[in-house]
């Protein structure tokens, strides 16, 4: 039922999109989530490469990062054991895929028979040697996208239930979920944008998050020390206009304040035990 209500909404959104209700390309990857203590012993594992315990899912999605079939296995099953499968699972369910991109961990013997058995092309997507920092892989990004979106349910953070389907279901209900919000959207009168101009756009992203992880530990001061400092701006400009300990002024009022005396002023000197005028009241009064 679950994966009845799924394909069609997913047929739905396609059609909005402007593209066929079938799919004919699809993008194959592999997650290790950890387990819950109620999955049972028989069906979780130790993934060794990314030290996760727990279960793996496995997803092929289209170009839009929908989800065509999914399959959820014990962590320790390989990449290139799985997705028999699965993809078989996928030509039966999508008769019009002739094209699956992957990435390295399916290359091997895995193209040839999958090119033998279900006449698909397996494409394999790989980094070069010279990548020393993240960078986003055509058609790779996709399915990573996706595994982000199923990571905003909170139900699919980690692995809670028992039976393997259930959590084929819980995958499938999350999709749903997205879906539906996706479609209830308005749609953007604007133009289309490009492919060249999301590239371009992802590529300014990509530079963006790289240069905030190395500004992060390079704040001036930390936010407990700004707000002490905006506090005890605060007494100060209490201070000034006799206000006692009491009435707080507020961010925008200190910055109307300073506007109006600032720290420099020949007639004020104000410090963290009171204020001391150096001239009469009314001399530095507005």
């Amino acid at each position: 039922m679950i994966a009845e209500f799924h394909d069609r909404l997913r047929g739905t959104v396609r059609e909005r999109e402007g593209r066929e209700v079938e799919p004919t390309a699809g993008i194959i990857d592999a997650q290790s989530v950890r387990a819950a203590a109620t999955v049972p012993a028989a069906s979780r594992g130790y993934d060794g490469g990314k030290k996760v315990p727990g279960r793996k899912r496995h997803i092929v999605t289209d170009t839009l990062g929908l989800l065509l079939a999914v399959a959820v296995t014990a962590a320790n099953i390989g990449d290139r054991d799985a997705p028999a499968g699965l993809l078989m699972r996928l030509r039966r369910l999508h008769r019009d895929i002739t094209l699956v991109w992957a990435d390295g961990g399916y290359n091997g013997s895995l193209g040839g028979w999958c090119r033998d058995q279900f006449a698909l092309t397996l494409e394999i997507v790989k980094r070069t040697d010279d990548m020393a920092r993240c960078v986003v892989l055509p058609r790779r990004w996709v399915a990573e996208r996706t595994f982000a979106w199923l990571m905003n349910s909170r139900r699919l953070a980690r692995d809670y239930e028992i039976l393997p389907a259930t959590s084929e279901a819980m995958i499938r209900w999350s999709m749903v979920t997205r879906m539906s919000r996706r479609l209830g959207r308005p749609r953007s009168a604007g133009p289309k944008r490009s492919v060249a101009h999301r590239s371009l756009l992802f590529q300014h992203a990509q530079n963006a998050l790289i240069v905030r992880r190395q500004n992060r530990h390079r704040q001036p001061f930390p936010p407990g020390r700004r707000r002490r400092a905006r506090h005890r701006r605060e007494r100060q400009h209490r201070l000034l206009l006799g206000l006692g300990p009491g009435g707080g002024l507020g961010s925008r009022g200190c910055q109307c304040l300073d506007q109006l005396f600032p720290r420099d002023h020949p007639s004020v000197q104000l410090n963290l035990g009171g204020l001391q005028h150096l001239s009469q009241p009314g001399d530095f009064l507005p």
